[in-house]
């Protein structure tokens, strides 16, 4: 959520103009707390085409981001994985640690930080 509202922050900050005349949708069941004229819509990818294109750019961004962070941390299997937990990601997690990359509130992450 907090991400979002950056992004949108940061692009009404990039092309001025009136939030108001500007609708916004987000595919999920909330949104985050801020002043654009805004809607939820659950299952939105398979609704409106502008959520599913969204979605592609997001995904095959992350999936570069994923490649590179293979060539920074070898061994988690990101630049085939991107990311999700495979067994050979969670094989190297049990045994490298956590990155600066992984989130702290990824499960098996957070139970590293807690033991």
């Amino acid at each position: 959520m907090l991400a979002m509202a950056r992004a949108v922050n940061d692009l009404f900050d990039q092309i001025g103009g009136n939030p108001d005349q500007i609708q916004i949708l987000v595919d999920g069941n909330r949104l985050p707390k801020w002043r654009y004229n805004a809607e939820a819509v659950v299952g939105g990818d398979a609704l409106h085409p502008c959520i599913s294109a969204a979605s592609i750019l997001a995904k095959e961004h992350r999936d570069r981001l994923m490649v590179a962070a293979d060539a920074d941390y070898p061994g988690y299997g990101w630049a085939s994985n991107k990311g999700y937990g495979s067994k050979a990601h969670m094989d190297a997690l049990r045994s490298s640690g956590p990155t600066p990359l992984h989130r702290k509130s990824f499960a098996p992450v957070a139970q590293m930080i807690l033991v």
